[in-house]
C-alpha cells in the first residue's frame, strides 16, 4: 500500500511577505489558490500557509525539521524560464546544472525555507 503526500503546512513570521512570494511562485508551477492561505495543484497536493507563533526559533538550513521541498519540472527550459521570471521580479533564485543533465533552481522563501524546482531527464531519479 502506498501513501501519497497530500499537504504541507508552512508557518511564516511575515504572512504578507510569504503571500507575496508564494503568490508569485506557485501559479508558475501549476498551483491555484483555493482560498486565502491554501493552494493546490492538479495532483492533489495542497499547501497551507499560516502565521508562526511569536518567539519561535528561526528556520535553520541544517536544523532538524523540513530542510526543503521540491517540485519536478517538465523540461530544463521551463526551469530556466522560471529562473528568469524570478530574477526579473527581484526574487533570489540560484540556477544550477548537475550531471547527468539535471537543471535545478533553488529559491529561499522569506523565512529561508528553500523551494527546489528541478528537471530530471528520463531515467534519472530525483536526487538531492
Amino acid at each position: 500500500m502506498t501513501y501519497a503526500l497530500d499537504h504541507l503546512t508552512i508557518l511564516s513570521r511575515d504572512p504578507e511577505a510569504a503571500t507575496n512570494f508564494y503568490g508569485f511562485l506557485l501559479p508558475r508551477i501549476g498551483f491555484a489558490q483555493k482560498k486565502r492561505g491554501i493552494w493546490a495543484n492538479g495532483g492533489g497536493l495542497h499547501i497551507q500557509f499560516a502565521k508562526a507563533r511569536e518567539g519561535t526559533g528561526e528556520y535553520g538550513r541544517y536544523a532538524p525539521g523540513l530542510n526543503h521541498f521540491g517540485f519536478s519540472a517538465p523540461s530544463a527550459a521551463a526551469v530556466e524560464a522560471l529562473a528568469a521570471e524570478l530574477e526579473e521580479a527581484g526574487i533570489e533564485a540560484r540556477l544550477q546544472h548537475f550531471e547527468p543533465g539535471i537543471t535545478a533552481l533553488f529559491v529561499p522563501d522569506p523565512d529561508g525555507l528553500r523551494v527546489e524546482i528541478s528537471y530530471y531527464p528520463p531515467g534519472v531519479p530525483p536526487v538531492d
